[in-house]
């Protein structure tokens, strides 16, 4: 027997008998785009067989074969037996990994690695493509590459679906799958968590999937396949220049990639789940998910929420009920919902032969139908579904060829909607010109009295009554906070005072209420209802309403049982209580609802004030970002802007900012940056001491980050067992990454969340960061920019649960 380093000079993708493949030699496919070998994934010493890109560092893998069954050294070797089967042995020659085909002879087969990241078993002439008796693109691991067929054989019986890792350093099969929905037809793309739905793509209706929420790119051409012989889903990269692929991670996330060959990194090209409206089910049954509304969830039209309190204070899992029974009266009709994702298939009928006006007629002849719609949208639409009793899963899309679905509804909400407009018509065709004239100068003569007398009283407040946002009476909130009590008070800052409250639906609410003395605490209060009202992620306070009435000004948000981060990190006794996966989650959740604030939102918003005592945290210590008042809003392609006014806190504003009142995204990004240091430390960043230095935080993270020593700035007590330090690390090295002292150094936030997955390997090194020798060893506190002394107008935090 001889190894295949004797013959790697005349076939390096293949192995035939009787070559062995040890551990250090590897198969190289003939374009050199793929690897075939061993590898020990993250920090496990343990050896896998797998199949890697060749050219891209770090080290990227896309299939491995023996996921359950790994070596403890490297004595493992391949070879091709007898009876035709490719097997993976240990030293002591136990068999723990196999092709299992059935071809009972190895005379004329082989192992070749393609191009295309396939590692295919077969016979014949080497030349040729042939029929093969074994391929790993038949068995998924986690990756999906292009020309993958995702889905079942009905010949063989054969059912490809994607399995996660368990975790970074383990390939084990872990609890996410993604796969074809086994339920079709028709077929839909879903992503599960053991036999909980996490979510699914909407059926393929002729264009794409119902739910997908985005158009069509460059990098993914997706499509459906279906014959006698197979059904299955399958891409391919829109160029052959493209390296592409589709990973299901460890945390249940679909993320599709492509290669950048300038900046060698693996781009992001798309996300799933991408919003909470992809979720599976987010709104309960009977309701529909608009992600750009405040509240998300709202109920069809004819149905109510299942239990109000627990709608009011956004638990939607109850879902809708209808307000009365259907009776199959007649007068019974259809309601169109314009551009949506269909529910879910569970209860459907579906004829692909039928107009949408015999789809209509059959759902009426079927007291439990509740649905209708086109199963093909193309051309001019076919087909049809027809769903019954609850509808599942429904989403308002924005692209302008997404379905249409009609719902059932009840004469009573026919009727009046054609009431309501037929009044509508009558009242403005009968209206007199004198009537209307003199009835819009009585509207606008007693808003101009009422506003100079607001004006004379309160010269900033104009406009806040115009606010479309739920308003509330004072009575309640003064009923529900006790008479504003100083026991319910929860907090105090420049605008006033902030009281918890308890409303007569039992939802627990913060109000924050602007003392009548407060002149710039009017101004951020404004701003704060002008920006937050149009706001709408879970790692955002919610705003839940307003209330004026008089010289009052009050903000209503939900309240958080938990208090802010700050109460935590900085406190020895109570930072115990954060494991480090619980401060990891921390630190996603606000880089995701900065992603929110610049770049998802329908407002590009600059915080300004990001940092501890601004991070609320829910019951199950969700990170929730607060206080907007100086944050401000860009438009269009604005992405800088300058100020005169520098707000804002110290320790946690970046350089430009300070000193030329320059900010952007990239500010944000500094301050999060700080915040990240501030919590892996447990230590703040203006008030950190060190004995041999007068380093703050930031200049103390960098000179152990250049002396290989950045551990030391981990608070060990934070770390349980399980962590891994080099998770911990990556935090250390993103924070110091966002606080570089050039904007153009910083990553985006999207990059940011991106670096947090531990699939994202490729972290660039970071540089010096800015306002890092801020102290001098015989001062306490100086003013962060010598050259032109700057107003530190702190802005004010709560110091309890809100």
């Amino acid at each position: 027997m001889f190894c295949l380093a004797d013959v790697s000079q005349l076939a390096t993708d293949i192995l035939s008998p009787p070559d062995t493949l040890t551990d250090g030699l590897t198969l190289v496919s003939a374009g050199k785009k793929f690897e075939f070998g061993f590898f020990s994934p993250g920090n496990s010493k343990n050896r896998y067989l797998g199949i890697w890109y060749y050219e891209i560092i770090p080290q990227t893998i896309v299939w491995v074969a023996n996921r359950n069954n790994p070596l403890n050294n490297s004595s493992g070797f391949v070879k091709i037996v007898k009876d035709g089967n490719l097997i993976l042995q240990d030293h002591m020659q136990r068999i723990l990994w196999s092709t299992g085909v059935q071809n009972k002879s190895s005379n004329g087969t082989f192992l070749q690695l393609l191009d295309s990241g396939n590692l295919v078993l077969r016979n014949g002439n080497r030349g040729n493509s042939g029929n093969y008796l074994w391929q790993s693109f038949d068995h998924f691991s986690d990756t999906w590459l292009a020309g993958m067929k995702l889905g079942k054989d009905p010949s063989s019986g054969l059912v490809r679906n994607l399995t996660s890792w368990t975790s970074p350093d383990d390939p084990s099969p872990g609890q996410f799958t993604g796969s074809v929905n086994p339920r079709g037809p028709p077929l839909e793309f879903v992503l599960w968590k053991g036999d909980s739905l996490q979510y699914r793509s909407g059926p393929w209706n002729g264009v794409g999937f119902s739910g997908q929420n985005f158009a069509p790119n460059i990098v993914f051409d997706l499509k459906l396949v279906i014959n006698a012989d197979e059904t299955y889903y399958e891409y391919a990269p829109e160029t052959k220049l493209n390296t592409t692929r589709a990973v299901i991670s460890y945390s249940g996330l679909m993320l599709r990639y492509v290669w950048n060959d300038t900046s060698l990194k693996w781009l992001l090209a798309g996300t799933l789940p991408d919003d909470p409206c992809d979720n599976y089910g987010q709104c309960g049954a009977n309701s529909i998910c608009t992600i750009s509304d405040p509240t998300i969830c709202s109920c069809l039209v004819g149905y109510m929420p299942k239990s109000q309190q627990a709608w009011e204070m956004h638990d939607w899992s109850g879902g809708c009920v209808r307000k009365q029974p259907l009776n199959c009266s007649k007068g019974e009709g259809f309601i169109e919902l314009k551009g949506v994702k269909v529910p879910d298939q569970w209860l459907y009928w579906i004829n692909t032969s039928v107009s949408l006006k015999e789809c209509e007629a059959e759902c009426l002849k079927n007291c439990s139908c509740t649905a209708y719609a086109n199963s093909n949208i193309s051309g001019k639409g076919s087909g049809c579904f027809i769903w019954h009793w609850e509808l599942i899963d429904i989403r308002r899309l924005v692209r302008p060829s997404a379905q249409n679905l009609y719902i059932r509804a009840a004469a009573s909400d026919l009727g009046s909607k054609k009431r309501n407009k037929v009044i509508l018509v009558v009242i403005i065709s009968s209206m007199a010109v004198t009537v209307l004239f003199l009835f819009c100068c009585f509207i606008l003569l007693k808003r101009a009295h009422r506003q100079a007398v607001k004006t004379k009283l309160h010269p900033h407040s104009r406009s806040m009554e115009d606010l479309e946002m739920p308003t509330f009476e004072i009575a309640s909130i003064s009923k529900a906070t006790n008479n504003f009590s100083d026991s319910k008070k929860i907090g105090e800052g420049g605008f006033g005072a902030v009281y918890k409250g308890q409303m007569p639906t039992g939802q627990q609410i913060a109000v924050k209420r602007l003392s009548v003395d407060s002149k710039q605490g009017l101004i951020e209060l404004k701003n704060e209802v002008i920006l937050i009202s149009k706001l709408q992620h879970r790692n955002l306070v919610k705003l839940l309403g307003c209330c004026i009435e008089g010289e009052e000004r009050m903000l209503i948000y939900e309240y958080m049982p938990n208090s802010s981060l700050d109460q935590y990190i900085y406190d020895s006794t109570r930072r115990k209580l954060l494991i480090w996966t619980k401060l990891f989650d921390i630190i996603t959740g606000i880089a995701r609802g900065l992603v929110y604030l610049h770049q998802d939102s329908r407002l590009r918003i600059i915080h300004r004030d990001l940092k501890a005592s601004n991070i609320l945290l829910d019951n199950v210590m969700n990170p929730k970002i607060s206080d907007f008042g100086i944050a401000r809003a860009f438009g269009g392609e604005q992405i800088l802007a300058k100020t005169k006014r520098v707000i804002g806190t110290y320790g946690y504003m970046s350089p430009e900012y300070v000193i030329d009142g320059l900010y952007s995204a990239k500010s944000d990004v500094f301050s999060f940056g700080v915040l990240v240091l501030e919590i892996v430390s447990g230590r703040k960043n203006r008030d950190f001491r060190h004995p041999d230095h007068n380093l703050n935080l930031l200049g103390h993270a960098w000179k152990l980050w250049i002396e290989g020593k950045a551990s030391q700035l981990i608070d060990d007590q934070q770390m349980e067992e399980s962590s891994s330090m080099l998770d911990v690390e990556r935090c250390i090295q993103i924070g110091l990454l966002c606080v570089q002292k050039h904007p153009a150094d910083r990553p985006t936030m999207s990059t940011v969340l991106l670096m947090l997955d531990a699939e994202y390997t490729m972290l660039p090194q970071p540089k010096k960061p800015g306002f890092y020798t801020e102290r001098c060893a015989d001062e306490t506190e100086v003013s962060l920019d010598q050259e032109r002394p700057i107003t530190n107008d702190l802005t004010m935090s709560l110091f309890d649960g809100r």
